[in-house]
């Protein structure tokens, strides 16, 4: 079955191949004989309430001295795709709703989306782990300098993070009576130009266990890859993050991380949402990332894998499902 399969992403020239996740999807796809269509946020539009996007024809081969080929860009009626990818990194913003709109259009029409525009809206990477509190430590989410500090003083050692962020940007570590947090949190809470608009800070218990890894567990329409990518801080950097320098380590899933995984597989298939990170310190779910997963090519090449090969039989039994009714 050779499908039409246009991909959402930054700029294909930017990418580091031996690490990217969106890379590995392209790889497996042209494998498969399935043909590859480029574009980047600025080339969706809306007429007349039509998906329309400018594509170009992509062809990738794993050369870090030269892995993409794009042929001359046009513009193309969006449901002449059988797949588009949404694989644009954070952060969420209104344009990028704004994309997921017109992607739901070529959705409404019987293409696949992965991963739907109406849960790539709904699961804030940060706030859809709150639907699962028997996996969490203990979390806040707040407006309210006055209550962060009260959860801080509470639980002795936390970490504050924007709702928004990625790779670890904005992060902060915290110890109760420490002069620095009252900056901290009105550098996370403060928006606009003079700060008068509020927005929302997570603070969650520190868990000392991130010095194991913060470990990355991908998750396939509901079934767990059986190897995880544990990203451990390096040097006094308490952050695990790959882009904050953390280094990834594979190591098979606990129980505890299969049982994370078994609570909360129910409600990514409900959603669609074919691939998905969790993120797991120690025995704790600390985020559920559905916008732009990452460490495919990482876990592939440690345990000869091909996480994206499981994805595409996933993708091509729905089109089939899709095309038998």
């Amino acid at each position: 079955m050779a499908l039409k399969v246009a991909v959402l992403m930054d700029p294909i020239g930017s990418i580091k191949i031996a690490k990217d996740t969106t890379f590995a999807m392209l790889l497996e796809a042209q494998r498969r004989g399935h043909s590859l269509f480029y574009m980047e946020q600025g080339d969706l539009s809306a007429r007349r309430g039509e998906p329309w996007a400018r594509l170009a024809p992509l062809s990738v081969r794993d050369d870090p001295s030269g892995w993409f080929v794009l042929g001359e860009p046009q513009w193309t009626d969006l449901r002449q795709m059988d797949v588009v990818l949404m694989r644009k990194d954070p952060p969420v913003d209104s344009q990028f709703i704004y994309d997921t709109m017109v992607a739901e259009l070529a959705e409404r029409a019987g293409v696949t989306v992965v991963n739907r525009p109406q849960a790539l809206r709904d699961c804030n990477e940060k706030l859809f782990a709150l639907h699962f509190p028997q996996c969490m430590a203990p979390t806040l989410v707040s407006r309210d300098a006055s209550e962060l500090r009260a959860f801080v003083a509470e639980h002795g050692e936390v970490v504050l993070k924007p709702l928004d962020g990625m790779g670890g940007r904005g992060i902060f570590r915290v110890k109760a009576g420490d002069n620095n947090l009252n900056s901290m949190l009105e550098t996370l809470i403060a928006a606009g130009p003079k700060g008068e608009h509020k927005q929302f800070t997570m603070a969650q218990k520190f868990i000392p266990e991130i010095t194991s890894g913060d470990k990355r567990i991908l998750v396939v329409d509901g079934e767990p890859v059986p190897y995880a990518l544990a990203r451990i801080p390096q040097g006094s950097d308490f952050r695990g993050n790959l882009a904050a320098g953390g280094r990834g380590v594979g190591v098979p899933l606990s129980d505890r991380d299969r049982w994370i995984v078994s609570q909360v597989a129910p409600e990514l298939r409900r959603r669609g949402l074919l691939f998905v990170g969790l993120d797991v310190i120690g025995d704790y779910l600390t985020e559920i990332n559905v916008t732009s997963p990452t460490c495919v090519r990482e876990l592939d090449a440690q345990f000869g894998l091909n996480i994206a090969g499981q994805l595409f039989d996933v993708i091509e039994q729905q089109r089939t499902g899709t095309r038998a009714a």
